[in-house]
């Protein structure tokens, strides 16, 4: 089982995976960094689309060789993320990478309903991943990035896609909590009732391949001494792979939260319910994110 970013690294080497990723507007130093990692690692083969003369000045700059990539030359941003995605859609790439463009034109070329990477009646979503020095595994979280206020339908299919990123990783059944402010079943707190409602759905095999529990407040979920404090007898909590929270505020908060106050933490993030795993890491992101993230991504490649 892998339970850290460099146990992936590890991993995908032992295996000798490679997936050709597909970057999206890529002249910035931080996507083109994580992509040299990446290639250097022997995981990736990286398409570079974007403006040439600024990708060359930006390898020039960093002493990356240039020739590692390949590069579809397009100067105009939102035409080189279209192509991108289009040429991802048609089979040249296992993964697509998001680079400097802004987040929307990206969604936007992914959504496309003739080029884009959503099937019909698909349900986008977002998958991170933390490793932290103050957990004994790695974090699965969803979703900090996309739906908003997900419905107990839209959990359902988080749960989903959190569990099968989960199982990529070599954890054959994901312990998953449902997150909510109490782990008593509060009327007066829908998260908790649809925490309960989806717990109920997982023990009777409506939602497969894990086991579940909720709802379960933060502390419990990952910390067995205050489950034991507050007598709570549970297969998940204290021992949580997977984390599904009940809407973006509070998921967006616990990843930045970790991103930012607690030291040693490194993350990755991708899309998923799209055809191929599309990396979505902000601009402002590290190149080690991005290269977690292109690494999460190439592991959960079908």
């Amino acid at each position: 089982m892998i339970t850290s970013f460099d146990d992936l690294f590890a991993e995908l080497k032992a295996k000798k995976v490679c997936k050709k990723v597909v970057a999206a507007w890529a002249v910035d130093a931080h996507t083109i960094g994580a992509l040299s990692k990446a290639v250097d690692m022997g995981f990736v083969n990286a398409v570079l689309v974007g403006d040439k003369k600024t990708i060359g000045e930006v390898c020039s700059r960093d002493g990356i060789e240039i020739s590692k990539f390949t590069i579809v030359d397009n100067p105009v941003e939102l035409a080189a993320v279209s192509q991108a995605v289009k040429m991802v859609h048609d089979g040249d790439g296992d993964v697509l990478m998001k680079g400097l463009c802004s987040t929307d034109k990206f969604l936007r070329a992914i959504l496309n309903k003739e080029t884009g990477l959503l099937p019909p009646k698909g349900l986008l979503s977002h998958v991170g991943v933390i490793n932290t020095p103050r957990y004994h595994k790695l974090i699965f979280m969803t979703d900090m990035a996309v739906i908003p206020l997900p419905d107990l339908k839209q959990k359902m299919k988080m749960t989903n896609y959190v569990v099968k990123v989960a199982r990529s990783f070599g954890i054959e059944k994901p312990k998953v909590a449902f997150m909510a402010a109490s782990e008593q079943v509060l009327a007066s707190m829908p998260a908790c009732l649809e925490a309960a409602a989806l717990a109920k759905m997982a023990e009777r095999g409506q939602i497969k391949g894990c086991i579940a529990d909720g709802p379960l407040a933060l502390d419990v979920a990952i910390d067995k001494s205050s489950a034991d404090i507050k007598h709570l007898e549970s297969a998940v909590a204290g021992d949580a792979d997977c984390l599904v929270f009940p809407n973006i505020e509070a998921a967006n908060i616990f990843w930045k939260t970790n991103s930012k106050l607690a030291d040693g933490v490194r993350q990755a993030g991708m899309l998923v319910g799209t055809t191929v795993p599309c990396v979505l890491a902000s601009r402002a992101d590290t190149v080690d994110v991005k290269l977690n993230s292109i690494a999460e991504a190439v592991v959960s490649v079908k």
